[in-house]
């Protein structure tokens, strides 16, 4: 919990945050519920499909995404990888939660 915490208040590296973080535990958080999702779509849940495949990523999604944007703004090394590492955790986000 308290690496969560920590990510929540950009206190990672801009490494941790986005590639430990946003794009490893990320994947892994919105492949998960999109399989619940199409799995209650099957069964004809929709509501708790919806439920499932949208609202429980949302907030870790924005954690991580504040994460990234916090922490890349306090890394030492270069503007450039600060600013690439926010607008790629913008875009990747976006695809999370539109499949």
């Amino acid at each position: 919990m308290s690496t969560l915490i920590g990510l929540w208040r950009g206190a990672l590296s801009l490494d941790e945050a986005f590639w430990t973080w946003l794009v490893g535990v990320g994947f892994f958080v919105n492949l998960a519920t999109s399989a619940g999702f199409l799995a209650l779509v099957t069964l004809d849940w929709p509501w708790t499909a919806l439920l499932v495949g949208y609202a429980i990523p949302l907030p870790y999604n924005l954690v991580a995404l504040v994460g990234v944007w916090r922490s890349a703004a306090r890394h030492p090394g270069s503007p450039l990888h600060a600013e690439l590492a926010r607008w790629a955790s913008a875009a990747l986000i976006a695809i999370f939660l539109l499949t």
